[in-house]
């Protein structure tokens, strides 16, 4: 496990943004399980293409486009271990995958982007993917 200390500013950089962040397996239950709407769940972490691609394009996708998720959420790899591990049974037939980011709508998983769609991709391209994916389903 991460120390606090460390992962700290990593979180903050997506809650600062508006981001909710879940923390137990109950907070994943209760926000997915009987979800009505959409909601962007970013499973994060402190490896570099989270920090230099996936935070960066989840908040520039969500700041520049017209439609976007009704909830903005957020679970961290290697620190919270019983809310990622909940999150992860939610992105099933995913396999385990962080940094990632899915989108439910009405409880349904309706779009999910892997790390190896996020390693070597700009935030730039992150964003304006997403902004496809939420002009689509949001």
């Amino acid at each position: 496990m991460y120390p606090e200390e460390l992962v700290a500013p990593m979180r903050a950089d997506l809650t600062v943004a508006g981001f909710t962040e879940l923390k137990t397996a109950a907070e994943v239950d209760n926000h997915l399980g009987d979800h009505k709407g959409t909601s962007l769940v970013v499973i994060n972490s402190v490896c570099g293409c989270a920090a230099g691609a996936a935070r960066p394009g989840v908040k520039l996708a969500v700041q520049h486009s017209d439609k976007k998720p009704d909830n903005l959420t957020t679970v961290f790899a290697g620190v919270d271990h019983d809310a990622v591990a909940k999150a992860r049974e939610y992105t099933l037939p995913y396999p385990p995958s962080s940094p990632s980011i899915g989108l439910w709508k009405d409880g349904e998983l309706v779009h999910f982007v892997e790390r190896h769609h996020i390693e070597g991709r700009s935030a730039e391209m992150i964003a304006n993917h997403l902004a496809g994916v939420f002009e689509e389903y949001c």
